[in-house]
């Protein structure tokens, strides 16, 4: 190994200790509200305990590296091939990049594949490519609307009406699922990448909203995934069939529970691999055809994939694994009490800590510290999330309670949000719709959902029009309490200005005095 090498694997040690700090305090949190909830009120079978305290271990290393390998690899490549795509100037080579960047990232993303598993009537592949095209077109509208400078939100206004008018002609079994389809289609893998590739296309204008601007790619493209499943619900006729609950895996000993973990390692190694595939190639063909970047940069590139890849399979096995079961658990032990309403506040509890345990809302939280010169502090955006995600998970709880439809939920929630994005300043509407879509990440898919459809099927409710939607809840909720910080964060800054303006008219009249 050369000396180049040699210290780059330093500096990234030293990186990956304070990456590993951080997920530690993001999955401790939600570690201890479970052990309260297990060894005081809800005992849980040791088998059941022991793989999420593994899984827990997994979800912090996992982590660690992901995120070390997002800032070195994927947030490069992302902002490389936007700036790349865009300084040519060819609209027809903008378009069809990226339609096939979207397609092909969205349709090797996990979580996507997750959720089309669980949902019955429509087959798998045909509910990948539905999301799939939609995440492609809806790149290609934020391009150009960076392009001819439009406003996001007109652009929201106008295709979330037509989501809404469209969903009052869909068969019910479908609103939860396409609605849910846009959270879980920016998940861990396509949000680094989508987030640097709208950087990097905003990064070559030079106008005082270029900076507002490289926001707001991931949460108009989880629009797109909405509109498909909606389109797909009006002309597909499935078969009707209904949701098939995959039981606990029967745990009684440390072999057994050895043996999960080691079965589900190549399942997520293979998942990650078809993931990081498409990024790598695009990677490969702009280096070779257009960014001709330097030889350390490459080296740094290829090892910022390496963790990548490690971080992700760790992190999708501790969660599938550990996770997954002991929300179901949790689910339907609160569930199945006569006081079942207590789910609410639970549900809200553990929503507001496991939020910040999603690997891509750290990458959110850095980029808007970055761009904002700390003027937008992570704690603030972390905060905010929590609020989001944990009012989200408590409507979910209502939802599956009373057996409501979740239109009365999002309707007035994205009614709200979009009215409250005339009044904000315009970077924090776009962080708002992208904290949304990144807040809908592998642990909502694999702990949430599992938590949800428990509940669900203690109280005896119909899973795929009751359970399904916490997803969608999760991505509604930070587009309002994103931009309730805006607010603030303007009105603070007409006091300071006030302030500042008082300051320097007393200081003139003592003068003048």
């Amino acid at each position: 190994m050369t000396r180049e090498g040699r210290e780059l694997i330093k500096h990234n040690r030293t990186i990956l200790l304070e990456k590993l700090k951080e997920s530690l305090s993001s999955v401790l949190p939600v570690t201890i509200i479970v052990f309260i909830l297990c060894f005081i009120f809800f005992p849980a079978d040791s088998g059941i305990m022991l793989t999420f305290i593994i899984g827990a271990v997994m979800l912090i290393l996992g982590m660690g590296l992901f995120t070390l390998g997002a800032d070195i690899a994927m947030m490069p490549i992302g902002e490389n091939v936007g700036a790349a795509i865009t300084k040519s100037r060819k609209m027809w080579l903008i378009i069809l990049a990226s339609f096939l960047v979207g397609a092909a990232v969205t349709m090797s993303e996990p979580s996507l594949t997750v959720l089309a598993q669980q949902v019955p009537g429509i087959p798998n592949m045909v509910l990948i490519i539905t999301v799939s095209i939609g995440v492609g077109l809806f790149l290609v509208f934020s391009m150009l609307r960076i392009i001819f400078r439009i406003k996001l939100s007109y652009i929201l206004i106008g295709v979330y009406t037509v989501i809404f008018t469209l969903s009052f002609f869909v068969p019910k079994e479908f609103l939860s699922v396409a609605f849910d389809s846009g959270g879980v289609s920016t998940g861990a893998m396509t949000v680094p990448f989508i987030l640097a590739f709208g950087a990097g296309t905003a990064s070559i204008r030079s106008d005082k909203n270029a900076q507002s601007e490289s926001f707001g790619f991931v949460g108009l493209s989880a629009a797109g995934p909405i509109l498909a499943v909606l389109i797909l619900g009006v002309l597909y006729k499935g078969s009707g069939s209904e949701y098939e609950l995959s039981g606990m895996a029967n745990v009684d000993n440390t072999k057994q529970i050895t043996r999960l973990f080691i079965s589900d390692i190549p399942v997520r190694m293979a998942e990650v691999a078809i993931a990081v595939l498409p990024i790598v190639l695009f990677f490969v063909i702009f280096q070779l055809a257009v960014l001709k970047l330097k030889k350390g940069q490459v080296i740094r590139i290829i090892f910022g994939v390496i963790y990548a890849y490690i971080g992700l399979v760790l992190f999708l096995t501790g969660a599938n694994v550990g996770f997954l079961q002991m929300g179901s658990f949790l689910g339907q032990e609160i569930g199945s009490l006569s006081y079942n309403w207590i789910v609410i506040p639970i549900g809200m509890m553990i929503g507001y800590f496991l939020v910040i345990a999603e690997p891509a809302v750290h990458v959110l939280s850095k980029q808007v510290v970055e761009l904002s010169s700390g003027a937008i502090p992570k704690k603030a955006i972390s905060t905010s999330l929590s609020i989001g995600v944990s009012i989200s998970i408590g409507l979910s709880m209502i939802k599956i309670l009373t057996g409501a439809s979740i239109l009365y939920f999002v309707i007035p929630g994205y009614v709200i949000a979009l009215i409250l994005s005339f009044f904000v300043p315009s970077v924090f509407t776009a962080i708002a719709i992208d904290s949304g879509a990144v807040a809908s990440g592998p642990m909502t898919a694999t702990f949430l959902l599992p938590f949800a459809i428990g509940v669900c099927l203690s109280v005896g409710g119909n899973i795929v029009v009751d359970a399904f939607g916490i997803v969608a809840m999760v991505t509604m909720t930070p587009f309002i309490t994103i931009q309730v910080l805006g607010l603030y964060y303007k009105f603070k800054l007409k006091a300071a200005e006030k302030e500042q303006e008082h300051k320097l008219s007393k200081k003139e009249s003592i003068i003048n005095f």
